[in-house]
């Protein structure tokens, strides 16, 4: 018996890997190839990847721009990207972007396609979580009361799939100026909301009121800076400037001050938080000419305030946009004829929440919401690992001729089965994915039993051609973006099995699968993490 076992991993995620239909369930009844997806006959329809040249892994940015992203490619980048923090993303952005003016500037630019579709993929992810939550803080700020803030005038949310790369990029580049310029104005709408908190008590007092107008801009601007993409990738919070309150104590320098200090504040800033802040600058000023001591520590105080109340901003607003990005990737439904992902309503239900009513997420909630997130994105990993795993046999066959085919018996991810040219009518090679286990192995058309001399002759040559298959398997699938290295675990006879049915599995392997396989148990599945951290 001649048998490989390989455990899968994903290492770049293809761009053009669409969902497949489920190979169907055997009838053990069956007659050989009843119930059968047969890949040969499949093998042209198979990802575009295939219909270039295999060995060409490494496209330029010229080629990659022309391809189209395929479902679960697209899906599958949204759950990773579900799963890294937003500075991540933001670098992500940044690339696409770098990517796009390389392009502009008719620059080869050497990255393969995969990573290019998966900045491309995180940017938009990122964008689209930030335009929910725009929304979801805009349609929040009629309960304030007084004349609610105009509609935001967003762009449509960006939909990769079966978008070229190229035209990806030039829509992520006008949809991030059009909800740039959608945020600022919903921005300078909560500066005007917060303004009747932070006045003093001389209501004509137009030297405060010009102070902390221009302060107020210059925290529109600094925001804006910071909610670019370069921005947030470099990801270094921005700290309360820590004056030292004036000497003199003059109060005109107070107010001075106490403006500079409410200025600080983000636009997002709760009320309760504003409310605080322009109380103790409030009471500063009325402190300024009889108690310097009361007064510095009223502008100490201010200070705190206004940190806290932008740390909180932040927080909340980073929660938000979160809470959007998982709950797209969650509300996800696989199309038509694909099959169904595990529904999440209790965390859809907490994240809708979090999203458009602003209350954050306990720790026992977040871990909820993480669990099916990557519960989903690990069922994801498992149809990717199937459809290239399938791709690969239906390459094999395309390459060296002979018959292939898929089932899906019970109990099994996947099943294919590979008829070489030349080795019919009495053996093939057979694969078979459980667990996140792919075995390959020879196998005779027949039942157990004794072989004659011929016959084991022959499952032994059969045998030695499979050392060269699985070779050939690792390579086909290593151009796929997957990690494949075969253990060998058994150099001759055969196993007796029907074409198109469940094989006969000798006790023996099996005893010795399930040793193997806990050896692996505590690993993680189809998982790689690069050394910047992106899973």
């Amino acid at each position: 018996m001649s048998s490989g076992l390989a455990f899968p991993t994903i290492q770049t995620i293809e761009p053009a890997v669409h969902f497949a239909p489920p190979p169907p369930p055997l009838d053990p009844q069956a007659l050989p190839h009843t119930g059968m997806l047969h890949l040969h006959d499949a093998a042209g329809q198979a990802s575009t990847h295939l219909a270039d040249a295999a060995g060409h892994a490494v496209h330029q940015a010229a080629d990659a721009a022309l391809q189209v992203l395929g479902s679960l490619s697209g899906v599958l980048l949204a759950g990773r990207a579900a799963l890294i923090g937003t500075r991540l993303l933001a670098a992500a952005a940044v690339r696409a972007a770098e990517e796009q003016r390389c392009l502009e500037r008719r620059q080869q630019l050497a990255a393969t396609a995969a990573e290019q579709w998966e900045a491309a993929a995180f940017a938009a992810v990122r964008l689209n979580a930030r335009r929910s939550a725009l929304l979801a803080r805009a349609a929040r700020a009629t309960a304030y009361g007084g004349p609610p803030p105009p509609a935001p005038d967003v762009p449509p949310p960006l939909t990769p799939v079966g978008e070229r790369l190229g035209d990806l990029r030039g829509e992520l580049a006008r949809a991030e100026e059009a909800l740039r310029r959608a945020e600022e104005r919903q921005a300078a709408w909560e500066q005007q909301r917060l303004a009747a908190l932070l006045r003093l008590d001389e209501e004509q007092d137009d030297d405060w009121q010009s102070a902390l107008r221009e302060s107020r801009q210059r925290a529109l601007r600094r925001f804006a800076a910071e909610r670019t993409a370069d921005a947030e990738a470099r990801q270094v919070p921005r700290q309360t400037a820590a004056r030292r309150a004036p000497a003199a104590l003059d109060p005109e320098e107070v107010r001075r001050t106490g403006a500079e200090i409410l200025g600080e504040l983000d636009p997002y800033a709760a009320a309760e938080a504003a409310e605080l802040a322009a109380r103790a600058v409030r009471d500063a000023v009325r402190r300024a000419a009889d108690d310097p001591r009361r007064t510095r520590i009223h502008l100490t105080e201010a200070r705190k305030f206004v940190r806290d109340a932008n740390r909180q901003a932040r927080e909340t607003r980073e929660a938000q946009e979160r809470a959007a990005l998982h709950y797209d990737f969650l509300r996800y439904e696989t199309p038509e004829g694909a099959e169904n992902l595990t529904p999440a309503p209790e965390a859809l239900a907490l994240l809708r929440r979090t999203r458009d009513d602003g209350i954050p997420l306990t720790p026992a909630e977040q871990e909820l919401v993480e669990r099916r997130v990557e519960e989903r994105l690990h069922a994801l990993e498992a149809l990717y690992v199937r459809q290239q795993c399938a791709d690969a046999v239906a390459e094999l066959a395309r390459r060296f001729g002979g018959r292939a085919g898929a089932g899906r018996p019970e109990g099994q991810e996947i099943r294919l089965d590979w008829t070489p040219e030349g080795w019919e009518p009495g053996h093939w090679l057979r694969a078979t994915l459980i667990d996140g286990r792919l075995r390959v192995a020879t196998m005779y058309r027949g039942g157990p039993g004794e072989r004659s001399p011929e016959q084991r002759a022959l499952d032994d040559a059969r045998c030695t051609e499979t050392r060269e298959r699985l070779a050939e398997f690792e390579e086909i699938t290593g151009t796929l973006g997957l990690g494949l290295e075969f253990t060998l675990e058994h150099t001759e006879g055969a196993l007796p099995g029907v074409l198109g049915e469940d094989a006969l599995v000798l006790d023996d392997l099996m005893e010795e699968a399930g040793r193997t396989a806990d050896t692996h148990r505590d690993a993680p599945r189809y998982r790689t993490v690069d050394d910047d951290g992106r899973r």
